[in-house]
């Protein structure tokens, strides 16, 4: 784990050890409110600053030689703070902060509701899309965090929202409508996991195209001629042959 001055370095390490080579399993981002949640929630004392995670997969040896390797990107990158555990149980309570981390959200705003989003982009574009998403999150009056599966170009937002305020929930429909059309441009994809199905349909027509759509359509009606499997959901409805 180690800590950045600002959540562009920490995109910028994530990619730079992928395209290293390295064998890493896991390479988790988390902003400053996200870490600031995880304080809230369990009464921690981290740095509240953007943070990555790595997980190494390997022998010890190997597993050291890639850690040294990746302290050297991050030292490069305006890094600091790296902590490296080996012991099983250490190890379980580090990754513990990222697993707990939808709820440590709710610490902050016990009370409120959270739109889960999130969006994918090839690796080159992932910190230019972070940097620009993070831009209007921290402008927003809302309180969104940020965590990201950074390895994989793949990043999500936390946002919390007043269920009984329709601004905050216009507000939050909004943030995921920029995230969404801010990966489109980046030859990204409205979703890497949330909102498949139903949440992100309406973005299906400008991400595949009608054409692509059309031919979906038709897979499902010649495997699902009734329409019984996930009725209404991915196709959207105004898609007919």
């Amino acid at each position: 784990m180690c800590n950045f001055p600002t959540i562009k370095d920490a995109a910028d390490v994530a990619i730079a050890a992928m395209l290293s080579g390295i064998q890493v399993s896991r390479v988790e981002l988390l902003d400053e409110v996200q870490v600031k949640a995880i304080n809230v929630a369990n009464g921690k004392n981290l740095p509240e600053v953007p943070t990555l995670m790595f997980e190494f997969v390997g022998t010890e040896a190997y597993s050291h030689e890639q850690t040294l390797i990746v302290q050297k990107i991050v030292s490069d990158h305006n890094g600091s703070d790296f902590v490296f555990a080996v012991d099983p149980e250490a190890k379980k309570e580090l990754w513990k902060i990222r697993k707990e981390a939808l709820w440590a959200c709710f610490a902050m705003e016990p009370s409120f509701e959270a739109m889960i989003t999130d969006v994918c982009v090839p690796l080159s574009h992932l910190a230019e899309l972070i940097s620009r998403s993070k831009q209007e999150l921290d402008a927003s009056p809302l309180v969104c965090t940020v965590v990201a599966h950074a390895g994989d170009g793949n990043f999500h937002t936390v946002i919390l929202f007043d269920p009984s305020n329709e601004d905050q929930r216009q507000e939050a429909e909004r943030l995921n409508n920029f995230m969404v059309h801010t990966a489109l441009s980046m030859e990204g994809t409205c979703t890497g996991e949330h909102g498949v199905g139903t949440g992100k349909m309406k973005y299906l027509e400008k991400e595949f195209g009608m054409e692509a759509l059309w031919t979906m359509k038709s897979i499902k009606t010649a495997l699902d001629p009734n329409n019984i499997m996930n009725p209404g959901k991915l196709i959207p409805p105004h898609i007919c042959f």
